[in-house]
């Protein structure tokens, strides 16, 4: 590789001034010209807010409708999962932090193409979220002003977050740290209640509170394995945005430290914040008694007797709605500075403002999301559920093209012809291998579902769309097309 495109390849001059001669900061990652001012507190608190989502506060309840008690199972089958895939992104994290994280990850192993398909991929995911989240936010904050119309409330969250992701990371992250501490405070609220009245049996609830409740009415699986299977794209869902942490390694004071952290803490997340609350919420309140149209948190607020529980439940869904939206902005901008920085995306977007932010890719992501907010006016309600659907499928493509590189490194590793990171994924590559067949699974799972195949399709026009763009791109630029290694420096 020649240093021009070295220079070309990962953004030259224009990664600011306080990269040093040899390209690294000074912990020896990668210097991208971002600001590396996320610390370990922050970036904890964002891996922990990437694991609790709407998902978890709004799309349980017709899961639990779907599955009865056995979604508890679904969770710790998926969270599982979900570790498997964190571990392998940690040990390509610490081989070569940067912020393109998977998407150059797939450039790396798997060529130039599955790069720039798995970045325009991961930047749909993000922008299609946060049309429905905006929209979402404006109508939880309907529940206390109706009379404030939906547009209003949903344009004044659009330009507070696009302000503050344009300000600083710093600011970001702090904005993200709250939103995640709201998420997790209630939770831990809402088990710590649900746990006395278990124990003590206070309120109404105490009467019939009961762990057997988990398998008193028709059993563990009351309506059989394959409807609860069937649940696995929507529990899928909830666990959107726990990658970020992989896109804050440009931007981590001490990627070495606080990644592994992050990654080593998700098993106890998840057991707590999806398991355990899943299963006390289920043994207070039966589940025959949860719908899909009522979220399970505040259905079992009401039945413990707790007057504010609603609107407490309300706020926090909103909290999450926000700091999905939030994470979008910051994501989005980030991935379409990697995707110009390889020459996939114009190359304006290389371009960082005086706060080292890549002003320019989280302005033209919101105004993505802005449109959503307008469309909003004129699709169907059911819309809501396609989008979700769709965000769900790019997110898997996503996950996929982790677990192939991290194959794909771990063999380049065993050859000797890559050096080992310092953070390796136990079992090797085995528990990859595990996760790819569980992903594949889950798509068979979205294309058996007559209501969820429709993203199916929807990504099928996308990777049409993405296969012109390509054709283009390697008539007009084959020089960018063509399988490029990262620089020495790069990789440490």
């Amino acid at each position: 590789m020649t240093s021009a495109q070295v220079d070309k390849s990962h953004g030259g001059s224009d990664r600011g001034s306080d990269a040093t001669a040899n390209g690294t900061a000074p912990d020896g990652a990668p210097e991208e010209g971002y600001e590396r001012g996320l610390g370990s507190r922050q970036v904890q608190m964002i891996a922990i807010g990437g694991a609790i989502g709407v998902g978890l506060f709004l799309k349980a309840g017709a899961n639990i409708e779907k599955a009865g008690p056995s979604l508890i199972l679904m969770y710790a089958l998926a969270g599982t999962v979900i570790f498997f895939i964190m571990r392998a992104l940690g040990e390509l994290l610490l081989y070569r932090p940067v912020s393109g994280s998977f998407a150059d990850y797939a450039r790396e192993f798997l060529g130039p193409f599955f790069g720039y398909f798995t970045g325009w991929t991961y930047w749909l995911m993000w922008v299609v979220t946060g049309m429905a989240e905006l929209t979402a936010a404006a109508i939880y904050v309907n529940y206390w002003w109706p009379q404030i119309p939906q547009w209003v409330t949903a344009l004044v969250f659009l330009v507070v977050l696009f302000v503050a992701n344009l300000i600083s990371v710093k600011l970001f992250g702090e904005i993200e740290f709250w939103f995640s501490m709201v998420k997790v405070t209630a939770l831990i609220g809402m088990i710590v209640i649900g746990v006395g009245v278990l124990t003590f049996g206070f309120s109404s609830a105490g009467d019939t509170a009961a762990v057997s409740n988990l398998w008193e009415f028709d059993g563990f699986f009351p309506k059989g394995i394959g409807s609860s299977l069937m649940t696995l794209q929507g529990v899928m869902f909830a666990y959107l945005a726990v990658e970020l942490v992989g896109v804050t390694a440009g931007e981590s004071e001490n990627p070495e430290k606080t990644l592994p952290k992050a990654i080593n803490t998700l098993p106890w997340r998840i057991a707590l914040f999806y398991v355990g609350a899943l299963a006390v919420i289920l043994s207070v309140v039966k589940w025959t008694e949860f719908g899909a149209d009522v979220s399970p948190f505040v259905k079992a607020f009401a039945v413990i007797g707790i007057p504010a529980g609603a609107g407490i439940v309300n706020f926090v869904v909103l909290t999450a709605a926000l700091s999905s939206c939030n994470s979008g902005m910051y994501s989005t901008g980030r991935m379409l500075r990697t995707l110009a920085d390889n020459g996939e995306a114009p190359g304006f977007f290389t371009k960082l403002s005086a706060t080292r932010t890549p002003a320019l890719g989280i302005t033209v992501s919101t105004a993505f999301m802005a449109i959503g907010v307008v469309l909003n006016y004129v699709v169907p309600e059911k819309a809501f559920g396609y989008v979700t659907s769709v965000a769900t499928a790019a997110g898997i493509w996503t996950w996929l093209m982790i677990l192939v590189s991290h194959v794909r490194y771990r063999r380049a590793v065993d050859a000797g012809r890559l050096p080992a990171s310092s953070f390796p994924a136990p079992g090797g590559a085995v528990f990859s291998y595990v996760a790819i067949v569980f992903l594949l699974f889950v798509t068979g799972l979205i294309a058996y579902d007559k209501d969820a195949r429709i993203c199916l399709y929807v990504m099928a026009v996308w990777a049409v769309a993405l296969g012109i763009g390509w054709a283009v791109l390697k008539a007009r630029r084959p020089e960018v097309t063509a399988r490029r290694e990262p620089a020495l420096e790069e990789i440490g």
